[in-house]
């Protein structure tokens, strides 16, 4: 059981409770329990199963003597003695209503109380024949949003976020890496191309264990995968199932001779496999999963590296990201395809939150995992006054957190200076062939370690509400102070499109503003982006030197890959930035940069590729810029 599963139980018994009216401290000691689970960066599964006394358990904070032993039953038997309880009260459909906009525990436990009401579709009903407008806080306006989010939540339930669709996949990567001969394990499909959302996983197995005289031992290791919650199908070449969310997942099991086609061909998209295959045929070929090959004699002219297949259509290889027909064959044909950004060269992360406002480690946590990680700057962006329920800050509240940001930033200087530090200590680590806490294979810009020659920055920064007339949430003196202003909104999100659009170009104006954050407001499968006119915004953005923001948590992934293409063409320097709000959020930016190749994005057009000084001279010469302008 992992992580993930681990904290979604526990966050369920909580809003049983809640909908049970249960202790209030009791709820609310469940929900810090799964919020600390998420927060682990190693798995507690394997930990509670061997963990006898819970010491390991116990020693992470939100994590009590009575909770630990209900992770290891959790581990141990899918459950717990108080949620088992719950579950003979209510029916476990009722959690499904929970997934529903509005449908809050005390919302649920109303309509449950007052109509019986369990699952999704007796809610559809009542709410269509008009029987929750009797209810308290259920009016018309309360009725047609939860029509309207029944629809999208039927529409987007067979989806699922990237980043949970790469969590199983790694999971049982690692799981089918431990049998002997199985050389390589590669994640195909939407998840390969980078999509925002998968509909089902496909998983390409190939070394000699797949040979087929020897792949039926492959094939049952394969089905005895412990996180199987329905087998769909098990046969000499493919093993199907699903597990407990729903999630399908298909492993092919391939010799090595057709590794390369078989990985073409599931990678997709389905356009790109089409254009390819019209492509072949014009040539005299023929284009399947398992080889390129000569019509008039079956000559295979490309199978064992998806590499070898484009060059014998005349093409440039095409990274996946770029495989949705959208331009990619003409460019590789043309020898015109860019070349992609690339992890190691952002160079620092924007957007970040701190204990001052809703984060969960302090400034200098924050800076020493982003040198873990091999950046080299970051700017902690803490909420402004408008978002009470972040604890974000007035004026006098930002200035003196920006003192603290400058101090701790002098503290880094002065220890690098003197050769300590954890700009050093990491370097030591990996000259001498010790491992970091982070692999240093998802960071390749220090393959080879480079001694650090500058100390590690940290900017003063704040991410500031747009108010609803689209004035920023504190004075243009506190703003100017700062060393870089994020604005997002975070409120009005039912604006009419016409105000929300007015509202985001007033705020674009400002001259202080140096980073437009997550412009749309989406959040992947739970709520769709407010009504804004982009196009204007983006235009607005690059006339006054504004970046616009693609924020890199999965949730998010806002603006999306045709949203930022579109902002290129526009003009906009973009800027990816993770939002993080704890130490392990800030490994989000991988995923970032998968969005940002879909979007064709090089280098050069990220504001965070930037060393510091010149990132420090482009934002300045912007506010100036702005300013003059006004």
């Amino acid at each position: 059981m992992d992580n993930p599963t681990i904290a979604r139980l526990l966050d369920e018994t909580a809003a049983l409770l809640e909908i049970d009216a249960g202790d209030p401290f009791r709820i609310r000691s469940y929900r810090r329990a799964a919020e600390a689970v998420l927060q682990q960066t190693i798995q507690l599964g394997p930990l509670a199963a061997k963990d006898a006394d819970s010491k390991s358990l116990l020693s992470i904070p939100g994590i009590g003597k009575g909770m630990a032993a209900n992770i290891r039953d959790l581990v141990a038997t899918g459950s717990f003695p108080l949620r088992e309880e719950l579950l003979r009260r209510y029916p476990t459909t009722i959690l499904e209503l929970l997934r529903l906009p509005g449908m809050g525990p005390k919302t649920v436990a109303l309509v449950y109380a007052a109509l019986g009401i369990t699952e999704i579709d007796a809610l559809e009903k009542a709410a269509r024949q008009g029987d929750l407008l009797s209810l308290p806080r259920m009016g018309q306006k309360f009725t047609d949003k939860l029509l309207k989010g029944i629809e999208d939540y039927r529409k987007n339930s067979a989806r699922f976020r990237i980043d949970v669709a790469r969590s199983y996949a790694e999971q049982i990567c690692d799981f089918i890496a431990t049998v002997p001969g199985v050389e390589t394990i590669t994640p195909a499909g939407s998840l390969r191309r980078g999509r925002e959302t998968v509909g089902d996983l496909d998983l390409l197995v190939t070394g000699p264990a797949c040979e087929p005289d020897v792949v039926a031992a492959v094939s049952d290791h394969v089905a005895s995968l412990p996180l199987i919650a329905k087998l769909l199908a098990k046969g000499p070449n493919k093993v199907s199932f699903n597990l407990h969310n729903n999630l399908q997942v298909d492993v092919r099991l391939l010799p090595p001779a057709s590794y390369g086609a078989a990985l073409q061909y599931f990678t997709g998209s389905k356009m790109h496999n089409v254009a390819l295959r019209q492509r072949a045929m014009k040539r005299g070929l023929t284009l399947n999963e398992y080889a390129l090959l000569r019509l008039e004699d079956h000559l295979v002219l490309g199978s064992r590296t998806e590499a070898e297949i484009y060059h014998a259509l005349g093409l440039e290889f095409i990274p996946p990201e770029l495989r949705e027909n959208s331009g990619e064959i003409e460019a590789a044909e043309a020898h015109t395809l860019p070349k992609l950004i690339e992890r190691s060269e952002v160079r620092g992360d924007l957007h970040m939150h701190t204990t001052e406002s809703d984060g969960h480690n302090s400034i200098r946590e924050m800076a020493e995992a982003a040198i873990e990680r091999g950046l080299e700057y970051i700017a902690i962006t803490d909420h402004s006054k408008n978002l009470a329920m972040t604890n974000g800050m007035d004026d006098v509240r930002t200035l003196a957190h920006a003192d603290r940001i400058r101090a701790v930033s002098a503290e880094l200087a002065e220890e690098f200076a003197a050769g300590r530090g954890p700009q050093w200590a990491r370097y030591e680590r990996l000259l001498h062939g010790h491992p970091s806490s982070r692999p240093l294979s998802r960071h390749p810009r220090e393959a080879q370690p480079q001694e650090p020659t500058t100390p590690f920055r940290i900017l003063a920064g704040v991410e500031v509400d747009i108010l609803l007339d689209g004035t920023l949430d504190l004075s243009d003196q506190t703003l100017s102070s700062l060393d870089i202003v994020v604005a997002s909104v975070h409120t009005g999100f039912n604006q009419p499109t016409e105000e929300i659009t007015e509202r985001m170009l007033r705020a674009v104006q400002n001259p202080h503003l140096h980073i437009l954050g997550h412009p749309t407001g989406r959040k992947l499968l739970e709520r769709e982006p407010y009504k804004v006119q982009l196009p204007p915004v983006l235009e607005a953005c690059a006339r006054a030197g504004v970046a616009v923001e693609h924020n890199a948590q999965p949730e998010r992934a806002d603006l999306n890959d045709l949203h930022l293409r579109l902002a290129l063409q526009l003009g906009c320097k973009i800027a990816v930035n993770t939002d993080a709000h704890s130490t392990g959020q800030l490994d989000h930016m991988a995923g970032g940069i998968v969005q940002l190749r879909r979007a064709w994005l090089k280098a050069s057009d990220v504001l965070n590729t930037l060393p510091v000084e010149r990132l420090l001279s482009y934002l300045s010469r912007t506010a100036a810029a702005a300013a003059t302008s006004e």
